[in-house]
């Protein structure tokens, strides 16, 4: 039995065929203005998965960055602040070279003992430096300062702060005040400045000598601390490169997967928009056709 075909088939299958040119030729037009292969999860569930995940990845690794270089900001403040406190050693150093001399009378040792209360008060505002709000010498409890007026105490946390800087790699940053300025009398270098204010003010020649030797102490431990704080940026200097690299490979890496291919896409969209003139002038020929046609 052979089957009839009715006009309103050859129209239905023409509209079909249009639609499905035209759907070819929308999808390829929107690569073109999107420059991506993917669009919607449907187009390539593989690889619009994978490129889900390397989005991820992308998100972390910009993270990591912007640890680090908040980071970094941290370790330049510390730097600062630590080289301002190496001068106030210097600075007390030839101050107290000048008052240990048996030369030196006790008036103007009196007025050495006054400059040496100021550098003492410089050090402790350098302890209470900042970054983006935060003190950097208070450990982990940065929002209020390590040191405060009337007293050399190390009011801070035992605790250091950390920054993520990789998966699963956290890195110590920034130093406690009291590992090189000290937590009251205890040897260190605030203590050590307000013994030679003592002696400068009781004329103690004799006290200034020996305090010479623990003054370059101090500067010893204080380079050794600023050593520490180099090495950490150093560190992280080398950790931000390599994350750059990271990033530059997993751009590469997501532009492969979902970035579309432009001469390729341009190709299509030519051919493609051929055949759907072709197939309108196809089409309006075979649906034009009616019975009166056939009766003339």
């Amino acid at each position: 039995m052979s089957t009839r075909i009715t006009t309103g088939m050859t129209q239905r299958n023409v509209l079909a065929d249009l639609n499905r040119v035209n759907e070819r030729l929308t999808r390829t037009q929107q690569k073109l203005s999107s420059n991506k292969e993917i669009t919607r999860p449907s187009d390539d569930p593989f690889n619009a998965s994978r490129a889900l995940a390397l989005r991820t990845s992308m998100e972390s690794t910009q993270q990591y960055q912007r640890n680090i270089q908040d980071a970094q900001g941290w370790q330049e403040t510390a730097e600062i602040a630590l080289a301002d406190i190496t001068d106030a050693i210097h600075r007390a150093h030839e101050l107290t070279v000048e008052g240990a001399s048996d030369t030196s009378p006790a008036e103007a040792r009196l007025a050495i003992a006054a400059e040496i209360d100021e550098l003492i008060e410089g050090v402790k505002q350098n302890g209470n430096a900042t970054y983006r709000g935060r003190f950097v010498f208070a450990g982990t409890a940065t929002d209020a300062p390590p040191y405060v007026a009337g007293d050399d105490l190390y009011h801070g946390a035992p605790g250091e702060v950390e920054r993520q800087i990789g998966p699963g790699v956290a890195m110590r940053i920034g130093l406690r005040g009291d590992t090189f300025l000290g937590n009251g009398a205890d040897g260190k270098l605030l203590q050590v400045l307000r013994d030679v204010s003592t002696h400068l003010k009781a004329d103690d020649g004799a006290a200034l000598r020996a305090d010479l030797g623990l003054l370059d102490a101090k500067a010893d431990e204080l380079l050794g601390a600023r050593a520490l704080n180099g090495a950490r940026q150093n560190r992280l200097d080398a950790a931000l490169s390599r994350l750059a690299e990271v990033e530059e490979s997993t751009l590469k890496q997501l532009s492969e997967t979902e970035d579309a291919d432009m001469a390729k896409a341009m190709i299509d969209f030519s051919s493609q928009q051929a055949a759907y003139q072709a197939a309108l002038k196809a089409g309006a020929s075979i649906v034009q056709a009616s019975l009166l046609d056939f009766l003339r």
